[in-house]
């Protein structure tokens, strides 16, 4: 301290501010401030009073938040509690809409198909790993009337068949599977018939295949095929989906068409359950056994 008194800095300091009391005392003694005096003082001391309030305001906040630190503590407390209570309720809203769109979706497919007894709507628990075929489980068993073999659908078309069941979950094996058959005929030409089985190849782009088609058929790109409901597996008149590729087998001879399932197969969350339909019968499973055991 004592060597900033007999500094450099500390005598200019000393004589400035000598300079502004000379100022003050002159102006004072000339009858009162002048405005070139007020305004000069103003602007040479404006700094340290924005400084001065400055810190003045941030003291203040500092106390008001020491002395009101409990209140402040007790009311972020209740925010909290109520975001709590907010975020509960966007919950089970989303929930409500999740619900609500389900049933719409058995609305749907009940009403376009009145003869056919669905279960509820059966969540996707997950995809199985590893199979390029797509097979998922649901949240459905045993418990629920679900039984091997019954037919798996959505809204939009066919997905495939329930193969594994325990009491409360069951295995699907989707129409990309080679060991799934489903015959199929045009809607358009209505006359085009053939089987729907799915293969390596088209399954890795999501597709399956129509196959034991007649080399002179109507069929072109863009048609819709559907089940026939022939073979007593699958009921009739559910989208199975659109043909994408037209072209003959290697042997020549018959045609095939590569198709582009109507349901997304890769991105299922629900899918319901065919329980019972007129026609149903055990020929088609006894078809898909074999090539289930066909090595």
């Amino acid at each position: 301290m004592g060597e900033f008194l007999k500094s450099t800095r500390f005598k200019v300091l000393l004589a400035f501010l000598a300079f502004l009391v000379g100022i003050m005392i002159y102006s004072v003694t000339k009858g009162g401030y002048s405005l070139s005096a007020a305004s000069f003082i103003n602007t040479i001391t404006k700094p340290f009073r924005f400084a001065s309030n400055s810190i003045s305001m941030e003291m203040e906040k500092n106390a008001d938040r020491i002395s009101n630190a409990d209140a402040y503590y007790e009311e972020n407390l209740e925010l909290k509690r109520q975001i709590g209570e907010l975020n509960k309720k966007l919950t089970e809203y989303d929930d409500l809409l999740a619900e609500v769109e389900e049933l719409r979706k058995l609305v749907v497919i009940k009403e376009e198909h009145p003869d056919n007894i669905f279960s509820q709507s059966a969540e996707v628990m997950g995809y199985i790993a590893n199979d390029p075929f797509k097979g998922f489980t649901i949240d459905r068993g045993y418990a629920d009337g679900i039984e091997p073999y019954a037919p798996v659908v959505t809204p939009e078309g066919i997905v495939g068949i329930i193969i594994e069941v325990s009491q409360h979950s069951s295995t699907v094996r989707t129409l990309l599977s080679p060991d799934l058959s489903i015959a199929a005929i045009c809607s358009s030409t209505n006359t085009d018939f053939g089987i729907v089985e799915g293969s390596v190849l088209a399954a890795e782009n999501f597709r399956t295949k129509l196959i034991h088609l007649n080399k002179d058929h109507g069929i072109k790109k863009g048609d819709l095929m559907i089940t026939s409901g022939n073979s007593g597996l699958f009921p009739k008149d559910y989208a199975i989906g659109t043909v994408t590729e037209v072209g003959i087998e290697a042997n020549g001879l018959s045609a095939y068409a590569e198709i582009e399932p109507a349901a997304d197969i890769s991105r299922l969350r629900s899918v319901f359950v065919i329980m019972d339909f007129e026609g149903k019968n055990d020929e088609e499973k006894e078809d898909n056994d074999e090539a289930e055991d066909t090595p």
